[in-house]
């Protein structure tokens, strides 16, 4: 899982921090294996490039983006079959959320990348298959519809949809 708010365990390398979920779930990868497990998930996560030559600075020392980017690739080290993004962009500037953005665009070929957002720009963008929720006051969420994102935003089929992805509340 990706947090809205970048959490990389601030003491912790860039290095360590990308390992950090192996320890934490108990797969075991030998000395030779964690050398090219950083390199591969740092460059699935996009910050390969911009810390190839620090990788023992702490990774609480990175812009924003830089650290979700790192948080991208921590989630990858587990090879996981889906990766939950909860407002993956919402703490960030734009030209972060477009790298983050382009990430996602990337990674969508390897894993299933499930991402919350109240950013309908950014549903449009990122997503292949998308549903609309919906709560009232002091009841659950429902799904009010779901399907194809592109017909989702061009012709959707219930109304609340339609006021919410043209802006016409929320």
């Amino acid at each position: 899982m990706v947090f809205q708010k970048p959490n990389p365990f601030p003491a912790m390398s860039i290095y360590d921090n990308v390992l950090a979920g192996l320890r934490l779930t108990g797969l075991k990868v030998s000395s030779d294996e964690k050398d090219a497990l950083v390199e591969s998930c740092l460059i699935r996560g996009g910050l390969w490039h911009e810390v190839k030559n620090r990788l023992r600075a702490p990774g609480g020392g990175l812009s924003g983006g830089q650290q979700q980017r790192l948080c991208i690739a921590r989630s990858l080290a587990v090879r996981p079959k889906v990766l939950l993004m909860d407002e993956p962009c919402s703490a960030l500037d734009p030209t972060s959320t477009r790298v983050i953005e382009e990430t996602m665009l990337e990674l969508r070929t390897q894993v299933t990348i499930v991402i919350v957002t109240h950013n309908m720009q950014q549903a449009l963008r990122v997503s292949q298959q998308c549903a609309f929720f919906l709560a009232a006051q002091g009841k659950p969420g429902v799904i009010i519809e779901h399907g194809d994102t592109n017909a989702m935003f061009e012709a959707p089929q219930d109304q609340r949809t339609s006021d919410y992805v043209n802006g016409r509340f929320g």
